[in-house]
């Protein structure tokens, strides 16, 4: 596993499930295009996993 996880919000949240906007609200993801970098661990990778049609990830 790498140390930490660049994600790139890549679609909109507009028309999705409550559940994924929340999650991505949660992983600090505000616009089409914004992107984060989170710690590599499990709670990060679980909520990817939820919302994985909707980001792109890359390990740095």
């Amino acid at each position: 596993m790498a140390e930490k996880l660049k994600i790139t919000l890549v679609k909109s949240t507009i028309g999705a499930v409550p559940k994924n906007k929340k999650t991505i609200e949660a992983l600090g993801l505000r616009k089409v295009n914004h992107t984060v970098e989170m710690p590599d661990n499990a709670a990060v990778r679980g909520m990817i996993q939820r919302v994985r049609h909707l980001v792109k990830v890359e390990e740095i």
